[in-house]
């Protein structure tokens, strides 16, 4: 394996197009370049202190930090959110927050 493409990648490409800042965007894009980056030049096969090869190792370490790095995006998009709604519910006048306009 010397390559990854994303096959039916259309959701992650999606999810990268939703997040809120370009610093996260570009954080991902740049994970994936490099993956492919890394796999050429990693030993394919195991041995026997290891149950699998070592590109499978990269590849597994890989997903996780992309999955990782995904939550905290959404985690933090929640939190920015929240943040703007209470701001909303301060800076509104008081009848429109409580007739759940907002």
């Amino acid at each position: 394996l010397k390559h990854v493409d994303l096959v039916g990648g259309g959701g992650v490409h999606e999810t990268i197009a939703a997040l809120l800042l370009e610093g996260w965007k570009y954080d991902l894009k740049e994970k994936f370049y490099a993956i492919n980056q890394i796999l050429p030049t990693t030993p394919a096969g195991g041995n026997r202190y290891l149950e699998f090869g070592e590109i499978a190792q990269a590849v597994r370490l890989w997903i996780r930090s992309v999955l990782r790095n995904i939550i905290d995006y959404i985690a933090q998009h929640h939190r920015y959110l929240n943040e703007a709604a209470n701001t909303l519910q301060l800076a509104l006048p008081s009848d429109i927050v409580f007739k759940n306009v907002l």
